[in-house]
């Protein structure tokens, strides 16, 4: 194989293609492509391709001196026809000849020194791709090769090689770290070091960025040599190389993480070193610099650490909030009204359903979603760790070009966190830039200071207070600016104090913000009308039942926003619309109310096809609307219960002939199947006892058994929310499948998928509550489990209450059944329930562990206290349970007297505790 040579007619076609390939014709594109995929058949089309990469250099075209196009070839298609082959490889790798693998990466070692470094690069692709598909322990004789060509005194070798070692490293760290190949990550940490010292800095940037590979692992090889990387790049602080600048930077973030240790008695230097670079007049040097901030508010020392250095960051990161000229080319901030331009497709970003979740969970931003408007509001907000409600800086990505994660975003981001560390003590440091800045003639300067203001809202609202009756009703001046980026960041802005301005006299800022923020729904301007729907929806969620007076002026600019928008802003509007339904509930339920929303929502219903994305934020909206307007979404309620119930029948079909027949069939995108049920579970809710006659007349419940056993935990999660609001809804129809589905619901009790553990958990205390004593035969198959989560020591809040209030309900209906294991069970349960507002679930519950009580008094003895702490905790508990209450206090009361505990039990209840029993229940 090592003497193949090409033929001369062959070589010349294959350079045609390259040619053509790089046609901006779409349709000789697409007849390049087949043809592409035709040859990519045959080995000797690889072999082709690797010599025109690897031996068309000036020198290698001299053979064929004849020939015109072969001249002609350029860098550029010989990196190209290196690219064709890495897909080659990725697609066929186990297909190939060994020969022809032997050849290309033979080839690949003796071109690592061309000297072109675009061709260098291609070949350390080819190389790591190889590496890949074909095993690292395959090609033992690749690090060593490379490890040499290190030290040759040929710049283009040496480098050429560290591109490759760059890239196996970045795409198979664990590897070089195991005994099968030796451990050569020993030898290549020192070598790498080395090289930081090297005169060239191309060469010293890909020595850090391999190193830097191996920093968040540990990598013993690496903590080994720990105190010299450190002092290495310590050495490198006055480069003024940009990557080399960059990789440090990325180098002292991943060790402010990991090793907190080692840079803590250089902490002053680095943050001095910090402070330089975030101003670096390269952004991509200044965004990974300003990365530092984010990590070091992570860390337990940044208080500390940072506060004397707080003057002369935080001007540093609101001057990075800052739109860049060519940012607002990008975003085109100089166009001011474009409602009527038709959104490009590929400008909506695709759109994921969230999966219903039952019981609580908070909304929160993502912080690394930030630009100048907010993010798309997930009102069915799934992240399983539902303990942390903080609302973290989150604002949406922009259109074409800063929608990557960039310096402004990651300044605002850094201010955010930083105001969640220092809170009002970082007031004295931001205000008068604000002051300064919020009045700036210049719009740039004036943006940017309403972003920060945003910005330090959650951190700082408590020392903010003072200052807002002024602030405010500015920001709802800002909201009428002639420049359209001003009035989208405003938006914003506001809806970070929208939960102070509901709190206020509706005249003052209320009514203000709500009148202005709905002109801004109908602004001219697309990115506006996206803020404004946003902020409305977060002020919806804040404002509650307080928008009810309101509600048909909301309804008409909604409405009318119909008419108005463009496929993108129009997702956004359903996601509005669905939260004012969330948000006040029944009152949504008058004839002049529906008559105004339901058409346009059912005309865009009746025009989606079933396979469109579009259906997902109409369908969330529906779930939504129908919960809220119960039976006044019966005239509705027919067709869209069919075509939900259709939806899932052909999801599921589909998922069965592709696991049948994969070549023929595609995996269906199951989210048509999750948010059909979600809104079959919002009309349950909605219709309650009305969805009757529509269950009797599908086969909705064998659909909903097969979605319970579907691989997808998010299909699941949202079977088991269907199950327990059609459990509520019209049991008699869920009855008959009880002995099928409670052995299901038993094998989700798993607390590591806390979503669909947490409606599995719910389904199963309504099914007990209907069932009553006949729940009996399925007690064991639920209950050790829940006992199991209840005490696993990072259950979620939401889990743990329903959890609680699940066992409670089995207790309930099944005492007998229960009762015997309370110690296991009764502190936690008491604790997580004593903090939940009084309602039906918690009633119930309440009445199960009387029941068990009276059947295990000796059971709840040790955790006596927490059990009249969770009494206490009612404030208005109804007669027939207030009475059960009594006579257990004073049962247990009187038994303790006859033993001379109670007067030492009760000394040692908390003064407040005993009080409020006393208050309450006489004792």
């Amino acid at each position: 194989m090592m003497c193949w040579q090409p033929q001369e007619e062959g070589l010349r076609q294959i350079i045609q293609l390259l040619k053509e390939s790089q046609s901006p014709d779409t349709a000789t594109q697409r007849l390049v492509q087949q043809k592409l995929e035709e040859l990519s058949k045959y080995p000797d089309f690889n072999n082709y391709l690797i010599y025109v990469l690897t031996k068309l250099h000036t020198e290698g075209k001299t053979k064929w001196a004849h020939s015109e196009s072969i001249q002609k070839i350029n860098d550029a298609t010989r990196s190209l026809a290196g690219l064709i082959l890495k897909n080659n490889l990725k697609q066929h790798y186990e297909a190939l000849p060994k020969e022809t693998i032997d050849f290309i990466k033979s080839e690949c070692l003796v071109s690592l020194g061309d000297s072109s470094s675009l061709i260098r690069a291609t070949v350390g692709i080819l190389i790591t791709t190889i590496q890949v598909k074909g095993k690292i322990t395959q090609w033992p004789e690749l690090i060593p090769s490379l490890c040499s060509m290190l030290d040759s005194q040929d710049y283009n070798v040496c480098e050429g090689a560290f591109g490759a070692l760059q890239k196996i490293c970045e795409d198979s760290a664990d590897q070089l770290d195991t005994d099968e190949l030796n451990r050569p990550l020993n030898v290549l940490i020192p070598k790498f070091l080395q090289f930081f010292q090297h005169n060239s800095p191309r060469i010293r940037s890909h020595a850090i960025a391999c190193v830097n590979q191996f920093i968040i692992n540990k990598s013993q090889a690496l903590m080994t040599h720990i105190e010299l990387f450190v002092q290495s790049l310590f050495h490198l602080a006055g480069d003024d190389d940009t990557e080399v600048k960059k990789n440090i930077c990325r180098a002292l973030v991943m060790l402010l993480d990991v090793r907190l240790d080692r840079l803590f008695p250089h902490m002053v230097a680095i943050i001095e070193y910090m402070l330089i670079r975030t101003q670096d007049p390269d952004e991509t040097v200044a965004l990974e610099a300003c990365e530092f901030w984010l990590t070091l508010a992570e860390t337990p020392i940044c208080r500390d650490a940072l506060a004397p250095y707080l003057e002369r960051l935080i001007p540093i990161l609101i001057k990075g909030m800052r739109y860049s000229e060519i940012d607002i080319i990008l975003l085109k901030g100089d166009v001011e009204e474009d409602d009527m331009v038709p959104d490009r497709e590929e400008d909506i970003r695709p759109r994921f359903h969230k999966a219903k979740r039952v019981g609580g969970g908070s909304h929160h931003m993502d912080m690394r979603n930030d630009e100048p408007t907010p993010e798309p509001h997930n009102r069915e907000d799934n992240d399983d760790d539902d303990d942390d409600d903080d609302d973290e800086l989150g604002m949406m990505d922009d259109d074409s070009g800063l929608s990557d994660w960039n310096l402004r975003k990651c300044s605002a981001a850094a201010l955010d966190v930083l105001a969640g560390v220092f809170r009002d003590d970082l007031l004295p440091t931001v205000l008068p830039i604000l002051k300064e800045t919020l009045f700036h003639s210049e719009w740039v300067i004036k943006e940017s200071a309403i972003l920060a203001l945003g910005a330090i809202a959650e951190g700082c609202m408590s020392g903010m207070l003072q200052h807002l009756p002024e602030l405010i009703p500015y920001l709802i001046v800002c909201l009428s600016d002639k420049k359209s980026l001003v009035r989208s960041i405003t938006c914003w802005t506001l809806s970070r104090y929208s939960h102070w301005v509901v709190t206020q006299p509706h005249d003052s800022f209320l009514k203000p913000l709500m009148t202005e923020l709905l002109k801004r729904i109908l602004d001219t301007n697309k990115r506006v009308q996206e803020a404004a729907c946003s902020a409305f929806a977060t002020l919806e969620e804040e404002a509650c039942t307080e928008l009810v007076p309101y509600l048909g002026f909301i309804l008409e600019t909604l409405v009318f926003a119909f008419s108005k928008y463009q496929h993108k802003n129009l997702l956004i509007l359903y996601d509005a619309i669905g939260t004012l339904a969330d948000s006040v509930g029944h009152h949504l339920n008058k004839p002049e109310f529906i008559n105004l929303l339901m058409p346009p929502l059912i005309q865009k219903w009746n025009m989606l096809k079933d396979e469109d994305k579009d259906l997902f934020p109409l369908l969330e909206c529906l779930s939504s609307i129908a919960t809220a307007l119960q039976a006044g979404f019966l005239p509705y309620s027919e067709p869209v219960y069919r075509r939900c119930v259709s939806l899932v029948e052909q999801t599921l079909n589909q998922h069965i002939a592709n696991m049948q027949n994969p070549e023929q069939f595609e995996a269906p995108d199951k989210d048509f199947m999750i948010v059909a049920l979600d809104l079959l579970s919002g009309l349950a809710e909605g219709l309650n006892g009305f969805i009757d006659k529509l269950v009797i007349n599908s086969n909705i419940l064998q659909l909903l058994y097969q979605c319970m056993q579907d691989p997808m935990p998010e299909v699941r999660q949202s079977s088991f929310a269907l199950l327990g609001d059609l459990t509520k809804a019209c049991f008699q129809h869920v009855s008959p499948f009880v002995s099928d589905f409670l052995p299901i619901l038993g094998q989700n009790l798993n607390p590591e998928l806390i979503s669909v553990c947490n409606n599995a958990t719910w389904a199963i205390g309504e099914i007990a509550i209907k069932l009553g004593a006949d729940m009996r035969p399925y007690v064991p198959m639920v209950l050790n489990q829940l006992i199991v989560i209840i005490n696993y020591p990072s259950t979620p809040k939401t889990l743990m209450e329903n959890t609680a209030i699940t066992i409670g309900r089995l207790g309930f209906v099944c005492p007998a059944e229960v009762a015997p294991s309370l110690p296991q069970f009764v502190r936690k349960w008491c604790s997580s329930l004593r903090n939940i507002r009084d309602n039906e679930e918690k009633d119930s519950a309440f009445r199960g562990m009387c029941c068990m009580i009276q059947v295990n008094p000796n059971g709840i003895l040790t955790d006596f206290v927490f059990f009249c702490d969770s009494v206490a905790s009612w404030n208005n508990p109804k007669t027939d349970l207030k009475e059960m209450f009594v006579k257990i206090l004073h049962g247990y009361k009187s038994q303790l007297e006859e033993n001379n505990c109670w007067k030492q039990m009760l000394d040692n209840f908390p003064p407040q505790l005993a009080e409020r029993l006393q208050g309450l229940y006489g004792i």
